[in-house]
């Protein structure tokens, strides 16, 4: 899952839908719970429902399972809504209901190590399929490659495309970005002459950049007896004020962020298993431990996806306190399988095991990739939700891209021409507040026929 670039939350139920995508909130503050005819607002009716429906609730509960990243057991609006496995004595190092898990009190943490050391970067999904099948296809022409492996191979080669693609991307981008932390302190220093207060904005540097301007190439600092080279360095620090990069920090900060993705989310040698000593081609499980919510040196570990979320679909709705969930009924089991990078189809399937076997009756998945190595696990789990009556809700992702066309996973199917594998699966698309030709999400994806419906999903 890209969400560290990408993030869209999605969540709904058979008959009240709702979604979310992680912006600034603007407009009509929780819009999506409002009703069209009630509110002229385009939401899902729940606030009316409500109104309609205040009888004593029911006391049964529905556990929801969500598929993320880790999660904020203590925040205010969740503590009292997420999953607890009463079968479970807690921290005494047993398996005390038998379920394969160990001390998993809240739910699993599917990339955590014995240790208590977590998976901060994993590879890209088409990494890891140029990865496996480079030893047997690389370098070679279709017509050689048997019937029964043409599907892998062309597989293979469209990872190819997107890596070669994706890895000349970002390594330019790093090499810019050490260009600009080392010339930062130079273009800094040559702007004072023409800003003393340091108060230059992009309009304002733009203006500089055609005064000075010679020709496409070639600017010179004419104020400057050293007639030092103008051009770069204002057009560096456009770049930078663009994307907010202000200060040598906030490059520095940017510099680590790309440097990781280049040489661990990239890199064909990283071994992004490394931690859990595992091995991701056989389907086992009982790896990984039973803390969702961990913190290393009091920092919290990417939390805020899945506490984002959890929150939308289960928030106190009688704390008074940020916002209202779809019910007090409903408890939370977060399933830790997120980090920087694409999800792992082990930890995937596992994931969706581990809801179903552990009494969930929906399942959250708000993340996504383009390819899918072990497509056929998560296939086979999510047909075992289907046997015992568990939905599957996922995101259909934010690339503006025709799911028909382009292939996004966890799906249900193979984009081979073949029947889906399920009927449990709900692929959700974006709608926003507006009620005009951008009523669908401008980011969303769609799909006449993998995208299933569409709910709420912008600010």
């Amino acid at each position: 899952m890209k969400w560290s670039f990408k993030i869209s939350l999605f969540f709904c139920f058979f008959n009240l839908t709702f979604c979310y995508s992680q912006s600034t909130v603007v407009g009509f503050q929780f819009w999506q719970q409002k009703d069209f005819f009630k509110d002229n607002i385009p939401g899902i009716s729940l606030d009316k429902w409500y109104e309609k429906n205040n009888l004593q609730p029911k006391k049964t509960t529905i556990v929801v399972a969500v598929i993320d990243t880790q999660i904020d057991l203590n925040h205010e609006d969740l503590k009292d809504q997420i999953w607890i496995n009463s079968k479970e004595m807690p921290n005494n190092n047993i398996d005390d209901d038998h379920n394969g898990y160990v001390d998993d009190i809240n739910g699993w943490s599917f990339i955590s190590a014995k240790n208590g050391s977590y998976v901060v970067w994993e590879n890209f999904e088409y990494v890891r399929m140029v990865r496996k099948w480079q030893p047997i296809f690389k370098n070679k022409a279709e017509s050689e490659i048997p019937t029964k492996d043409l599907p892998n191979f062309k597989e293979y080669q469209r990872a190819l495309k997107f890596f070669e693609k994706k890895n000349k991307y970002y390594k330019n981008w790093l090499k810019s970005l050490k260009y600009n932390i080392k010339n930062y302190p130079l273009a800094k220093d040559t702007l004072k002459h023409f800003f003393p207060k340091e108060d230059y904005t992009i309009k304002k540097l733009d203006s500089l950049y055609k005064i000075y301007k010679i020709n496409d190439k070639t600017f010179r600092q004419r104020t400057d007896s050293n007639d030092k080279d103008l051009g770069a360095l204002i057009d560096g620090m456009m770049v930078n004020l663009e994307v907010n990069q202000k200060k040598i920090q906030d490059l520095m900060g940017m510099n680590e962020q790309i440097d990781s993705i280049v040489n661990k989310n990239l890199n064909l040698n990283f071994n992004d298993r490394s931690t859990l000593g595992d091995d991701p081609d056989i389907l086992d499980k009982g790896y990984g431990n039973g803390n969702v919510s961990a913190k290393i040196k009091g920092i919290r570990l990417f939390q805020d996806h899945n506490t984002n979320v959890s929150g939308i679909i289960a928030a106190d709705r009688n704390n008074n306190l940020g916002i209202k969930g779809f019910s007090n009924n409903i408890r939370i089991m977060p399933l830790h399988v997120s980090c920087s990078g694409d999800e792992n189809d082990k930890d995937i399937a596992n994931a969706i095991r581990y809801a179903v076997d552990n009494g969930a009756k929906v399942i959250n998945m708000s993340f996504y990739k383009e390819f899918s190595v072990h497509k056929e696990w998560v296939f086979e789990a999510l047909q075992y939700a289907e046997k015992h009556q568990v939905l599957v809700v996922h995101i259909s992702g934010n690339e503006k891209s025709n799911l028909d066309e382009e292939p996004h996973y966890p799906n249900d199917t193979a984009f081979d021409g073949l029947p889906e594998v399920c009927n449990n699966f709900i692929n959700v698309g974006s709608t926003s507040q507006r009620m005009d030709s951008s009523f669908v999400s401008a980011f969303s994806n769609y799909g006449k026929i993998n995208v299933d419906l569409f709910a709420p999903g912008e600010e």
